[in-house]
């Protein structure tokens, strides 16, 4: 029987991480939202759209911020 390594990519993905779901990229994003890719980029450069990481030379974003970005965009006191 072979010996599993506790970095074996095959192994499934613990509790801890369970929860985590995978980062989105910009064209995920902007398909999500409804707006051009470029528009992502204007909102990282403003400093005004959802929180994004570089991983590496990528923009990536994490889908609950993303949610919590849009939640946060309501206006005029609208409830849904």
């Amino acid at each position: 029987m072979p010996k599993t390594s506790p970095h074996n990519t095959n192994a499934p993905a613990t509790a801890a991480a369970a929860p985590r779901g995978p980062l989105a990229t910009p064209a995920e994003v902007a398909d999500y939202l409804g707006v051009p890719v470029k528009t992502l980029y204007q909102w990282k450069y403003r400093g005004i759209g959802p929180n994004v990481h570089k991983v590496g030379r990528h923009l990536r974003y994490r889908w609950h911020e993303v949610d919590t970005w849009l939640n946060a965009q309501t206006t005029y006191g609208l409830a849904v």
